[in-house]
């Protein structure tokens, strides 16, 4: 029998999910912030996510969706039923970028598929979906309860939601504003944005809401690393790995329908926002290498300009072409791995 989910789940019992293997260890707290259904990166970047979890190298404390609509939701829902992770609570855009013609939404096509006697093709754990939080008061609900200096921001879509959450005002969860609240609970913000190599690109992340985005990048009150269009379109999931290493899943796989349907079978496609994620749980030197600190310009049409500085605290992630094959090669490995709870 399906359960109806809690709109905001207590922070403690996410903290406290049965899945870090080692409790003494440090590990990142995340907060996933994405726009899916817009690019199919932000399901397997969700996945990567989940298998850390498992693995006892992140805790997810929530997931943020700055794409409109209900089709979002449901389908992180979805992934967090299959993966066994079904009380991590989502937030919501209310009045965002108009993204819904941009691309194929595999996140609705995925939550309309039906199975043979024409019941829904995935289990949902959750519903009234156009009832979750906004995104931006779920941040100071979670902030609010979390150490100092402890939560990780991965943002991998539009920069809406977090300039929301910086514009926001004291209420029942703090006394900070928006602003103060990131400064004192927020390690670093991780996002994937921007392009580093040619000042003359407008990467669709920013352009879809420049205003939020120059707010971001240039206000944001705590260490901001972003994974440049640079880094992902150098390195391509293949597509043949979906055709043929998930034998092991019994039945349908989330990923691999919502791969299948974003665009006609077989393709290979970067892998933009996964780069954040490897970042900001797994970083090593044979993956990446980080620029220089300075500061990141949004310009008025959207192209983002890096300045060195000796006081700045931005950067950028780099790849050479033995780094993004090794990127690739970990990230097969990752996504074609069972989920702990499919063992």
């Amino acid at each position: 029998m399906k359960k109806f989910c809690l709109l905001i789940v207590c922070v403690v019992a996410v903290m406290s999910c049965g899945r870090d293997r080692d409790a003494g260890t440090q590990v990142p707290y995340i907060i996933f912030e994405t726009d899916m259904g817009n690019d199919i990166d932000d399901a397997m970047a969700l996945d990567m996510l989940y298998k850390y979890v498992d693995a006892g190298k992140a805790r997810l404390l929530a997931v943020t969706i700055n794409k409109e609509g209900t089709a979002p939701a449901e389908f992180v829902d979805i992934m967090g039923t299959w993966y066994g992770y079904p009380d991590v609570p989502v937030g919501i855009i209310r009045g965002g970028a108009d993204c819904e013609t941009d691309a194929v939404n595999y996140a609705k096509a995925v939550v309309r598929m039906k199975s043979d006697d024409g019941s829904p093709l995935f289990e949902r754990s959750c519903s009234g979906y156009e009832n979750y939080p906004d995104a931006y008061i779920l941040y100071r609900k979670i902030l609010a309860g979390m150490p100092d200096n402890s939560v990780t921001v991965v943002s991998v879509g539009f920069s809406t939601n977090l300039a929301r959450l910086l514009e926001t005002s004291a209420d029942e969860y703090s006394p900070l504003s928006g602003k103060e609240l990131v400064a004192r609970k927020v390690k670093m913000l991780c996002a994937m944005g921007g392009c580093m190599s040619d000042r003359d690109f407008y990467e669709y992340n920013i352009v879809k809401d420049i205003e939020s985005a120059k707010k971001v990048f240039e206000e944001w009150p705590t260490a901001l690393v972003t994974s440049p269009f640079e880094v992902g379109i150098g390195i391509e999931y293949p597509g043949d790995s979906i055709e043929n290493d998930f034998g092991w899943s019994s039945g349908p796989h989330p990923v691999v329908e919502a791969y299948k349907a974003y665009l006609p079978m077989p393709y290979d496609r970067p892998v933009w926002d996964l780069t954040s994620v490897l970042y900001c749980v797994d970083n090593r030197p044979e993956f990446f290498t980080e620029s220089p600190k300075g500061t990141i310009e949004v310009t008025a049409d959207g192209a983002t300009v890096f300045t060195e500085t000796p006081d700045g605290n931005r950067s950028y992630l780099i790849t050479d072409d033995r780094q993004g094959e090794a990127v690739r090669k970990h990230l097969v490995r990752m996504l074609t791995a069972r989920p702990a709870c499919r063992k």
